[in-house]
């Protein structure tokens, strides 16, 4: 016995012979009717088969009647779905519109069967998928496995190069004589100058233009008295004149921002006006913030002076946002940070950079272009891994365990500086504390004056080019001006960017200028520091 196929090729349901009458006679079951001799478009049974054929066929039949009572129940939802009764062509459109095919042996699949759709590939830009979480782990396993190989053949070069007595001698040559830490203690006079200079202002003992006056006398102080304690002093190092002179750069933005901010209180003349809200609702991981009322002249106290000046900020402002304890666990895993990348920073710059820049010098000697680019690009990469180590160390790690310490409420000191589109959102966002300075006491006074923007920007660009060739030529004591030109070039720089990339283009374009513009002024000073103080004494 074998079902006879419609024009469409629909199967023919069978059932167990007990189910059904006589061979030929209708067959119904729910909304499927079966009937003998209607038609090409209708399903019909053939007439049965001879008896000697049926000791093979029942057998047979009844194995395919249990496997179909296996899988009735599967489709038996499906087939109350579609509107069986009818023509194979209205049984057709109807599975079509429901989504249902029919495999090459002739059975129903449903739901199953409707396994194409129109969608983008998922590399194409319309595809609207983002998720590339497994080629950013490749990257990094090939960043991983590219430095490897450079650091065994650095190894297998030079040898073991980490010396970490080597790096006390970076900031004293005479173990009795120590010139930075001195100036570093001196610094407290011009911070206590400027805070009875404030109480005398708040009491009216004297006038606002003499007032001015002295503030400005020892903020040109504090920028000029460590320049000559470094040009005249011999025993200090680059490294700790370097650090002496950015705490005094520190100094003078804090105390910049302490006379603005308390000249601000005077000028409102009400004291009530000057006291700042706490933010309220603001919990985070640093916990709630700790509401504090003080107000003008109350604020000009020791504590509130050297709060101010170890507090991870350069903005002076009456009443901070506190959390309202100290995370135990939070500060040592930042102080375990702390101690790990400045030990990782040491041991990269004397294995990796310093032969690197050693190497670099006969290059420049003999002007060999070529072996210049190659070895600028070889200092590209420590120099950069090395810088972005440090940026974590000292902006994340090293602020938090100060703003912990002091229970500091405001933590934003860096922003997504490496999702940066133009270099002016990179100058915006990776220095918070320094970005609200020069916006707060630079840029919108300036603003405010009727200066233009462009103005203020350019303004801006130049103060901080000249702090950039102040902490690096006067150490150095040497004055070449590269650090002041790298940093002007920026502005240029910035409108190309602007103006001609966007997007990812934008991007890379501010990636290239770090790893590559750093390196050639490290080069710059390098070579010059050598031949004046090494091949000029020869």
């Amino acid at each position: 016995m074998s079902p006879a196929l419609c024009s469409k090729g629909r199967a023919l349901w069978l059932s167990r012979l007990g189910e059904r009458g006589e061979w030929g006679q209708p067959y119904k079951r729910g909304r499927i009717s079966i009937v003998k001799d209607t038609g090409p478009d209708r399903l019909a049974l053939l007439r049965p088969p001879p008896a000697a054929l049926l000791p093979f066929i029942i057998p047979l039949f009844t194995l395919f009647c249990q496997f179909q009572d296996t899988w009735q129940h599967l489709y038996q939802a499906r087939l109350r779905e579609l509107p069986w009764q009818g023509s194979c062509e209205d049984i057709s459109k109807a599975a079509l519109e429901q989504g249902s095919c029919l495999a090459p042996d002739g059975s129903w699949f449903g739901a199953w069967g409707g396994c194409h759709k129109v969608q983008e590939s998922l590399l194409s830009s319309s595809s609207g998928y983002s998720n590339y979480r497994g080629i950013l782990n490749w990257c990094v396993v090939m960043l991983v496995l590219s430095n490897a190989r450079l650091f065994l053949e650095n190894l297998i070069k030079y040898g073991i190069l980490v010396d970490p007595i080597q790096v006390v001698s970076l900031f004293l040559k005479d173990p009795y004589s120590w010139p930075s830490l001195c100036l570093v203690i001196v610094a407290n006079v011009f911070a206590l100058a400027a805070l009875h200079t404030e109480r005398r202002l708040a009491a009216g003992s004297i006038s606002e233009n003499v007032g001015s006056v002295i503030h400005a006398c020892n903020l040109l102080t504090i920028l000029c008295f460590p320049v000559l304690v470094v040009l005249m002093v011999s025993s200090i190092t680059p490294v700790g004149a370097v650090f002496a002179l950015s705490i005094y750069t520190v100094l003078f933005l804090k105390l910049f921002s302490f006379r603005d901010v308390n000249k601000w209180c005077r000028a409102r003349g009400r004291p009530k006006a000057a006291r700042v809200r706490p933010a309220s609702g603001l919990k985070k991981a640093n916990g709630e913030v700790v509401p504090s009322g003080v107000c003008y002249p109350a604020n000009l106290t020791y504590k509130d002076m050297y709060y101010f000046l170890f507090a991870p900020t350069l903005c002076y402002e009456l009443n901070f946002p506190r959390s309202a304890r100290i995370r135990k666990r939070f500060l040592l895993r930042r102080l375990f940070e702390m101690l790990f990348f400045i030990q990782l920073l040491v041991g990269l710059i004397q294995q990796w950079m310093v032969p690197t820049i050693q190497n670099s010098m006969k290059p420049f000697r003999d002007m060999d272009y070529s072996r210049i680019i190659e070895r600028l690009l070889k200092l590209a990469v420590p120099n950069h891994l090395i810088w972005l180590i440090f940026f974590y160390w000292f902006f994340h790690s090293s602020l938090n365990v100060l703003a912990e310490v002091m229970q500091f409420g405001d933590r934003e000191f860096y922003r997504d500086w490496w999702n940066s589109e133009s270099v002016t959102y990179f100058w915006q966002n990776w220095n918070i504390p320094v970005h609200k300075w020069c916006l707060r006491h630079f840029y919108k006074p300036m603003i405010k004056r009727g200066v233009s923007k462009w103005t203020a920007q350019t303004a801006v660009f130049l103060a901080s080019a000249f702090f950039h060739e102040y902490l690096v030529s006067v150490p150095l004591k040497m004055f070449r001006l590269w650090a002041f030109m790298g940093m002007m070039a920026q502005i240029p720089l910035a409108w190309l960017v602007g103006r001609f990339l966007r997007g990812n283009y934008g991007n890379a374009a501010v990636w290239i200028s770090l790893i590559i513009g750093q390196p050639i002024a490290v080069l710059m000073y390098v070579h010059d520091y050598y031949v004046l103080n090494y091949e000029g004494g020869q």
